[in-house]
């Protein structure tokens, strides 16, 4: 293949890049990746077959996949067939292509990675570190007890309108997604009384003469941001004897869900108090929960173990 062919081959991947660009609306990142896996493709081809993009036949894309399988993970090996697929589609549906290569592949199967689960105690080491003493203190711990006792994804959190905490009711009123989709979601009894104390002795003194909408604002009075309750977490890890690595709001949000399954609950009933539109989702949780009660099951019962 001459110099002048590959570059032929870098125009063919621009012109896709530019109509799926347009078609799909699609974000930077993702043409980047699209870019990234047609260049290595084009260059296997040039190395491996001679021969260019659009007359490649099945034998080669599998085993382009083969060779790439050996030093990446089953995600990236996915995405970048998926790149190949969308690449090929494109020049069948222009009528430049009449073979896609890709057709009858399957991609590998995504493993799924289980979400880290911290256990009742480090959860309860956690929500006894903030300072009560200072407003912020008091603002922390209740965000903390709230998130620990609804799974509220932390972009709910952060925006959680004070309307729609009904302290009394003991819930929150959640609208996400398309339309503004409704979720009731409880708080419980401790919750909501970490809740109460924040909004009526710390809120005021950190909102001072702002009007904000949110239930939970910064030092000067804004609405709190994702990025600033990531950083309060992770103060606290410390204190909780924690590593940092393992916190993170979504942390507390598996915690919420495998604590749920550990004790009993029902999936249906996870799967509606997380907002999760599919049960597949929610099901991952059993596979903390799972491990979390072979290892209790083995721990204390007399027939847990061989001795």
């Amino acid at each position: 293949m001459s110099k002048q062919t590959m570059d032929e081959q870098l125009l063919l991947i621009d012109e896709f890049l530019d109509a799926v660009w347009l078609s799909d609306q699609l974000s930077k990142n993702t043409i980047d990746s699209y870019r990234r896996d047609l260049l290595i493709w084009a260059q296997w081809l040039l190395a491996e077959r001679q021969c260019d993009l659009l007359s490649a036949d099945r034998e080669c894309v599998q085993a382009f996949l083969a060779r790439q399988a050996r030093d990446m993970k089953a995600a990236t090996l996915a995405r970048r067939m998926a790149s190949l697929r969308k690449f090929y589609r494109h020049w069948i549906l222009s009528g430049q292509a009449s073979f896609d290569p890709t057709g009858e592949l399957t991609a590998p199967k995504r493993i799924r990675p289980l979400p880290k689960a911290l256990d009742e105690d480090r959860i309860e080491a956690l929500l006894l570190a903030p300072e009560l003493d200072q407003a912020g203190g008091l603002r922390d711990r209740a965000m903390l007890e709230l998130m620990y006792a609804t799974g509220l994804r932390v972009s709910e959190l952060v925006t959680l309108p004070l309307g729609q905490i009904k302290l009394r009711e003991r819930y929150v009123q959640i609208l996400a997604g398309k339309g503004g989709k409704q979720r009731l979601v409880p708080m419980g009894e401790v919750a909501a009384d970490w809740v109460e104390q924040y909004l009526a002795h710390s809120r005021p003194l950190l909102v001072g003469v702002h009007q904000v909408a949110e239930a939970f604002v910064n030092q000067r009075g804004r609405p709190l941001t994702r990025q600033g309750f990531w950083y309060i977490i992770k103060q606290y890890a410390g204190t909780a004897g924690i590593d940092a690595s393992h916190l993170s709001p979504h942390v507390l949000r598996h915690a919420f869900a495998t604590h749920l399954l550990n004790h009993g609950a029902d999936l249906r009933v996870v799967q509606m108090l997380l907002g999760h539109a599919d049960i597949t989702t929610t099901q991952i949780y059993t596979h903390v929960a799972s491990a979390r009660l072979k290892s209790l099951h083995k721990e204390h019962h007399p027939r847990g173990s061989r001795s």
